[in-house]
This record gives structure tokens, sequence and C-alpha cells, in this order.
């Protein structure tokens, strides 16, 4: 029998013995040596047990302990809770719980959002798209994971999916500094914008002011402290009469609209209540590691093309500007790498124009739907330098998420001395030298992750991506938007006369 925690050693060791002789004077010899052996192992047994033992301590001093033990994960939290704190330094943000018929009703209807196809796969992964496939020749394989057929238009479900699992998201309205209304204005009139009247295609964004108008903390700022994401390029949103042949919507002329700010893909270049944000490309890391992994491949990628020209000629625009770089880039094929998209697959981030990208050291940007194209988010990413013909494609654009100058990493043209003389595409880039093209890449490598998103909620930990830079600003400039009232308020108070 094993002994009792009040059993001394010794006493058990006494009756160990006791128990052997009277055993052996009844047992044969022969099974004797096997209960002496079980009863050795018992006594080395109870030894190590004494030797490691420690004296029980007084009731006061285990008290002690015990109070030691809960008190230092309660340090732990509030340190945790002072670090977060300390991230949160220009405030929190309130998230709408908006009517689902604004966000979470277009999703469920996906096939319905587009009069000519499904949106399904555009607004699936929460917005990310589908899992890229198609690219094991280009990407390594451990980076497979990371890419995803985005849509170009697809930030609103992104911004929204992200924001409900922000670091500095509150759920207490009266602690925010800044108002999120998760509108999906893109969704709302994708399958409007044709073949509809103007009073229709208004109909989505009125309703959703409507009920935004009625919160307690739009009144209290008319929402100047609010704002939101656009699902598609400003001028869908700016249609300036109310003729039904005139294109878009004019949300944002809206009355309830002029203090709300938003981000967009493209925004307004005379607008200060609106900041554009990169679009969305394939490459959606989760970890610092897979950025890391890209940027050295990028940067140490053979290139065998000077420069090139993805995109379509768009026949029915008279003079088409692309088709003058379309048949320019054909005729200097020893130079230019050309990516037909009427001939060859383009869907958002293919394997064509990601290789295209990586082969060049340089990438012709012309006008998109806007003066921005997703395409040089693209060309970016793929270390090559993107070439400007309209400034408002980069001088008003990014000033969030790209440093400056921006000379120090791309080159601009005028489009018009360029459709007059082709040739001067040639003669400018051939000015730039090895090592200028090197340190014009390097700086793109190294403000890559300010313009990617991440895929998991929680971004990608001590890097800021696109989506944490971009709400950080806003919030920086409401609490500072709040600060200079309070400054006029009591400098309003100071010069009142007391009555």
């Amino acid at each position: 029998m094993l002994p009792s925690e009040n059993t001394s050693p010794r006493k058990t060791f006494k009756k160990l013995r006791n128990s052997f002789h009277l055993i052996k004077s009844q047992v044969g010899f022969h099974h004797c040596k096997w209960f002496f052996l079980i009863i050795l192992i018992q006594i080395s047994f109870i030894l190590f047990l004494a030797g490691t033992s420690t004296p029980a301590s007084p009731p006061q001093q285990q008290q002690q302990q015990q109070n030691f033990q809960i008190s230092k994960p309660q340090q732990n939290k509030h340190q945790k809770q002072s670090k977060q704190r300390e991230k949160c330094e220009y405030g929190r943000v309130y998230v709408y719980d908006l009517p689902t018929k604004f966000n979470k009703d277009l999703l469920n209807n996906c096939h319905d959002l587009d009069p000519w196809s499904s949106r399904c796969n555009a607004v699936s992964n929460g917005g990310l798209g589908p899992k890229a496939t198609g690219l094991d020749s280009i990407i390594p394989k451990n980076l497979l994971s990371a890419w995803y057929w985005t849509d170009m238009y697809s930030a609103e479900v992104i911004y929204h999916e992200r924001m409900l699992n922000y670091k500095c998201r509150t759920l207490n309205p009266t602690n925010a500094t800044a108002f999120y209304i998760p509108f999906y204005s893109g969704l709302a009139i994708g399958k409007i914008l044709w073949f509809t009247t103007a009073k229709e295609r208004d109909r989505p964004s009125e309703e959703m002011l409507q009920w935004v108008k009625d919160q307690p903390y739009w009144k209290k700022n008319n929402g100047s402290d609010h704002f939101l994401m656009l699902g598609r390029l400003t001028w869908a949103f700016r249609r300036k009469t109310d003729d039904d042949s005139d294109w878009g919507t004019s949300f944002l002329r809206m009355p309830l609209m002029k203090n709300v700010l938003r981000l967009s893909v493209e925004k307004f270049p005379w607008d200060d209540l609106e900041v554009s944000v990169p679009y969305p490309t394939a490459f959606h890391p989760q970890f610092e590691y897979e950025i890391k992994q890209w940027q050295d491949l990028v940067r140490s990628r053979n290139r065998t093309s000077h420069f090139c020209f993805v995109g379509a000629v768009r026949k029915k625009i008279k003079n088409d500007f692309r088709e003058v770089l379309m048949n320019y880039c054909k005729s200097e094929s020893s130079s230019c790498k050309v990516v037909d998209c009427s001939v060859a697959h383009c869907y958002d981030g293919a394997p064509a124009i990601l290789e295209a990208f990586l082969d060049s050291d340089f990438c012709l940007q012309p006008k998109g739907d806007g003066y921005t194209r997703r395409s040089q988010f693209d060309c970016m990413l793929a270390g090559s330098i993107p070439v400007y013909f309209w400034i408002d494609s980069f001088k008003t654009q990014y000033q969030w998420h790209l440093p400056l100058p921006y000379e120090d990493y791309s080159v601009y043209m005028d489009h018009n001395e360029v459709r007059n003389d082709t040739s001067i595409v040639r003669k400018v880039l051939d000015k730039f030298s090895k090592e200028d093209v090197r340190k014009m890449r390097e700086i793109l490598i190294n403000v890559m992750p300010k313009y990617l998103y991440a895929r998991s909620n929680q971004g990608l930990g001590s890097s800021n991506d696109a989506f944490d830079i971009a709400i950080e600003e806003v919030l920086k400039r409401f609490k500072q938007q709040r600060e200079q009232q309070q400054i006029s308020d009591k400098t309003s108070k100071k010069g009142s006369p007391v009555h």
C-alpha cells in the first residue's frame, strides 16, 4: 500500500520490512524475489517524493502566493488595454447597422446586380473574389493561397468586412470619433445604371440618406463626422441634371451628402470631402513574410522587355488613345510587350497581365473608365514603373498611400504630345539608366504594403495595409476637426458679452 501524506518515510520503511519477513516465512524464496523487487521500487518512489516535497507554507504565505498568481494576468490585461488605447490614439469608429437592403441583401441577390452577368464571384470571400488559378508557373507555390481574382469595384465589400473586425471599432456610439455608413452604393446602382430613369437610379441613395438622417449621432454634427466607401468611380455618383439621358446617379450632389466624407478608388480632383484609396489587386497577403517573399521575387526578376501595354482598343471612342499606344507598341515589338485584351483573357489579375508586368521595366497607363485604372496598381505590384499620360491619373490621387514626389517612381508624358509623335515614348524611357530604374523600382517595392489589402481581418500585424492607412487617416482628420471646433467654440464663448 502507498503511504499517506502524513506518514514519515522511516516508519513506512519499518512496516515494509516487517511485511517482507512475514511473507518470506509463508512463501517460497523463488516467489519472494518478485515481492522483494516490487518493494524496492516502492521504497525508491517514496524516497523520491520525500526529497522533492516542500514544507507547508503558513496560511498567510499561501494567501500571498495565491494573490500574486491572480494579480499577474490582471496586469497583462491592463497592459493590453493600454496598448490598444495607444493604437487607437485618433479615436474609434462606430459602424451603423443599416437595414439589410442597403448591403447584405445585395450580396444575397448577387446574381441580379448586373443586367448582363452575375456578380456572385466578384462579391465572394468578403469581396476578395474566388481563389486565383493558373498562376503556378509565375508564383511560388507557398504564395498561391494569397492570390484571388478580385474585382476592381469590390472595395466597398472589403472595407465593410474589415471594419466589422477593426481594432479601433467601438460598439458604443458615444465613444466614437467617426461613424461608418456601410452602404454598398456601387452594387445598389449596378443593375440600374442603364435603361432606367434618373429617379429610379437615385432611389437607393435617397432611401439610405432618409434612414441615416434620423439617427441621433447624424443630427449632432449634420453628418460631418460620417464617412462611407464608394463602390465605383466618383463619376457614377455625380449626375448634374434630372434628365433621364444623363448617366449615373446624383448621390454626391444630394444636400444630405454635403458634409459626408467619402472614400473612392478615384476621387473628384476638386472635392475636399473625397479621398482616393487604392484599387484592390489580386494579391492579398495574410502574413508579413508573404509580402517580403513577393518583394524579393519582384526585386530579383529578370525583365526582358523595356516597356509594355496591357489593354483593349475602344472602337466606339473616336481617336481612342489606347489604340494609339497599342499600334505604337506593336511597331516596337523588340522593346514593348503587348497584351491585347480584345484577344487575350484579361479578367482581374489574369496570368497574362501579371507576367507582362513582371517582365517589363515600364508599363504604359492611359486613362481607364476615369483618369485612373486598376491596372496601375497591378503594374506597381509587379515592380513595373507606371507611365502616365494625364496628370489627374496620379497627381491628385492616393495621397494617403503613395509617397511624394511622384516623379521618383513614375513617368509622365503629355497625351497630346504622344498622340502627335509616338516615338516620344521610347525616347523618354531610354533616358533612364539601369540604376535609375532600379531605384524607382525599389521605392515601389518598399511602399508595397501601403497599397495592398490583407486577407486577414486583423490586417498584417505590425505593417499597416491600405485599409488600415485609410481608416487611420479618416480618424485623424475627424479628431483634428473636432479639436478645431472645440477651440472655435471656446473662442466664441470668451468673446460673447455677459448679460
